[in-house]
């Protein structure tokens, strides 16, 4: 699901340095720069807030970024609310400030910045030198000034002052973060991270004590004992030619390019994956999912149900965290660390004295562990290994019977995973006994500036200063400044940090009239990345589900707190609740992501303390959502089913948006360009129209954006760009 997640920042981040994501030292910072509300809700590293809450502690300054005021942004020292989408325009007056008063590491510039490759492709005919390479940095961001930032975000001046004096001061020790929010909502949003990450370059605080490292450096991946070569054959169904770049599959636009002939599924498996509701343009999807000669067989592999898995052939029962076998590793710190998450009740029936072949048999439901249902699916696919596929999941102590998942994790933990054994013999236990004892281990800890590492002629490095160091893992091994892989795949234009306009640019709408932006992705801080309805706790707490806007919109379009607003999109409308706040910034609204869970009968499917009971009509137009009955009490085996007072179960508002392809990045552009209007007498709260014809022809206008590969040599995709499951080489060739 990255690209209508995180491939916006990731894509920025990629092109500085290869690592496609950042890992801030925030306990150790002194000033941290935040784009949304990290600090409760922006990413799934809780452990963030507990080290952002140190630094402050400590002395450090927080500022933040966004047009909303969140809690993180309440509590921060400096506020700023932009325009959407003018962020990078705002980081880049910041860095022309930091050229100007030369608070810039030009030891670590000079050392670790593919600056003569900059000079080459865009002044070749200045002298080869770094201080010619600073005179072309001055000349390109020259009318980044703070007046114009200001002019363009909406952000006073002396806001945005402050903010780069804090930078400055903090130097090497300053550190940031972005991951949805500006980068996530905009076309273009992928140079917002670009942007940022040009801080730290000129203040040489990568990967430093306090400052932003590469995640890659503080997180640990195991080894797998048994790895099947990779594939041979490019799948164009998720790695289409338009997009050469994009980070990573665009699983979004499948039902369109179904549409368009370009494939047909024969089995189709989403796992814990709900695109009909998470994704935009849903009905799209549901259209797709109930078309069998688009779709054959689909299967819904989930904990529990969704709007996905009503329309799936199979739904089968996955495994919660507590209910199956999994490693984790996160960029929480500037350490690595491995945990093992584990089924709970077999464990302790094993504790107990029970043995199990497999972990379902513990489960009091139809609970099936997703390991074991891959092995076992993959024997029943290939029973005499005749195909192939069965020699990967045998047991390597006995090939005739499939692995177990003790021989999976056994092996892991034994081979591949530094410092577990030892640390495990001396309490006389294997490494296994130790993983499923204390659940986590420690690998290392104070990982800072590993690209500074010697290296041999033999590993992969940089020559610096007359040294092969490890460096980075971009093509250089250098921090690129201007990249020679955007420029050589088509986007000369954006090859540097700059600024680039948004869908939503705010000069382009009627703000006299009825036209805003809509912000529709901040995430409340009850419900960070819940995918599902079922923490009953967490929804009676955060139920409501209205349309922030400014008292000076709602005063110029007369509305009222509790007033029901027709939001049209370019595709459909919906219905909402205004609510009358000073907590956005006018000529912009805002609905959070998590609300408007549905189901279609009234006692099966989604989770009743969360869904609405709805009807799901086509018309000759399109489609239309509406609810039949909000969220009520109900007899349950729970008696707090029966103490429910709220009613309020929010409203489908992904289904009314229409798909916005980055053509670099393929990131989903969420926000939205909107007109407000009082609903009419036939409109009821919670209403979703869609027209999923002019939804395809606004899919076909993005797709008029990109700029196809074959890139150089011929490829589809540059072999260095990451992505999931690589092919082998040849596979990219055209």
């Amino acid at each position: 699901h990255t690209n209508i997640c995180s491939s916006g920042a990731r894509t920025g981040y990629a092109m500085w340095m290869g690592y496609d994501r950042p890992s801030a030292d925030f306990a150790n910072a002194r000033f941290i720069l935040l784009l949304s509300a990290q600090l409760e809700s922006g990413h799934y590293f809780n452990p963030h807030a507990q080290r952002i809450i140190e630094a402050r502690q400590a002395g450090a300054q927080v500022a933040t970024i966004d047009p909303r005021l969140s809690n993180t942004a309440s509590m921060s020292d400096h506020w700023l609310s932009p325009w959407p989408g003018t962020e990078a325009a705002m980081l880049l007056a910041i860095a022309a400030r930091l050229i100007e008063w030369d608070a810039v590491d030009h030891e670590f510039m000079r050392r670790w910045v593919n600056w003569e490759a900059s000079l080459d492709a865009r002044a070749p005919d200045r002298p080869r030198t770094y201080e010619s390479f600073l005179e072309l940095l001055r000349e390109t961001y020259a009318d980044y000034t703070i007046e114009f930032a200001s002019s363009e975000t909406g952000v006073d001046a002396e806001r945005i002052e402050a903010v780069a004096r804090g930078i400055a001061e903090a130097g090497s020790r300053f550190a940031s973060h972005t991951w949805r929010a500006a980068g996530s909502g905009n076309l273009g949003g992928w140079q917002v991270a670009r942007c940022l990450f040009f801080l730290h370059v000129l203040t040489g605080s990568v990967g430093t004590e306090g400052g932003t490292s590469p995640s890659a450096w503080d997180k640990f991946k195991p080894d797998h004992w048994n790895m099947p070569p990779p594939a041979n054959r490019w799948n164009e169904l998720i790695w289409p030619a338009e997009f050469p770049l994009s980070h990573y599959e665009m699983s979004y636009l499948l039902p369109h390019f179904l549409k368009e002939g370009r494939g047909r599924l024969q089995v189709y498996f989403t796992r814990v994956y709900n695109p009909v509701w998470t994704n935009p343009d849903g009905f799209t999807w549901l259209e797709a999912l109930t078309d069998e000669d688009k779709v054959g067989l689909h299967v819904a592999l989930s904990p529990t149900w969704s709007e996905t898995a009503w329309f799936a052939d199979y739904v089968l029962p996955m495994g919660v965290g507590a209910e199956r076998h999994d490693t984790h590793s996160y960029e929480t710190h500037a350490a690595r660390w491995l945990g093992f998450r584990q089924p709970v009740l077999r464990v302790a029936g094993e504790r107990a004295g029970q043995r199990y072949e497999r972990t379902y048999e513990a489960n009091p439901g139809e609970v099936w562990e997703e390991n074991e249902f891959w092995i076992d699916l993959s024997w029943r696919i290939d029973p005499d290994g005749a195909l192939g596929v069965r020699q990967w999941y045998e047991s390597p102590a006995d090939p005739s019977r499939p692995v177990s998942v003790d021989e999976y994790y056994g092996w892991m933990f034994d081979n591949s995973v530094p410092g577990l054994p030892e640390r495990a013999g001396r309490e006389g236990l294997t490494p296994l006994e130790y993983m499923r004892k204390y659940g986590a281990f420690e690998i290392d800890r104070e990982r800072y500036l590993l690209n500074e590492e010697a290296v041999g002629a033999d590993q992969p490095g940089v020559e610096v200063d007359g040294q092969r160091r490890s460096g980075f893992v971009s093509p250089s091994r250098l921090l690129e400044w201007h990249s020679d892989t955007l420029e050589s795949w088509n986007w000369a234009d954006a090859a540097i940090p700059t600024y680039l306009k948004s869908h939503v640019y705010w000069r382009d709408l009627d703000l006299e009239g009825d036209e805003r932006i809509l912000l529709p992705i901040f995430r409340l801080p009850t419900l960070i990345h819940t995918r599902s309805g079922n923490a009953k706790y967490l929804y009676e707490i955060s139920h409501g589900h209205p349309l922030w806007m400014n008292s000076v919109d709602a005063d110029q379009l007369g509305f009222e707190t509790g007033d029901l607003v027709r939001i049209t999109t370019d595709i459909g409308y919906f219905v909402m609740r205004a609510w009358r706040t000073e907590g956005i910034r006018p000529g912009v609204v805002a609905a959070s992501h998590h609300m408007g869970r549905w189901r279609l009968d009234a006692k099966t499917g989604n989770e009743r303390w969360s869904s609405a009971l709805v009807d799901i009509r086509r018309h000759e137009d399109g489609w239309l959502l509406r609810h039949k009955t909000g969220i009520e009490p109900f007899r349950s085996e729970d008696p707090d089913s029966e103490r429910i007072w709220w009613r309020d179960p929010g409203v489908h508002q992904n289904l009314a948006f229409p798909v916005h392809p980055d053509p670099v990045s393929g990131m989903h552009a969420w926000h939205q360009r909107v007109t407000l209007g009082h609903a009419s007498p036939e409109d009821r709260y919670g209403d979703v129209f869609v027209d999923t014809v002019r939804s395809h022809e606004i899919y076909q206008e993005w797709m008029g954006r990109t700029r196809p590969g074959p890139g150089p040599g011929g490829l589809r995709r540059p072999r260095w760009l990451t992505r999931p499951l690589p092919p082998v080489p040849d596979a990219y060739q055209v």
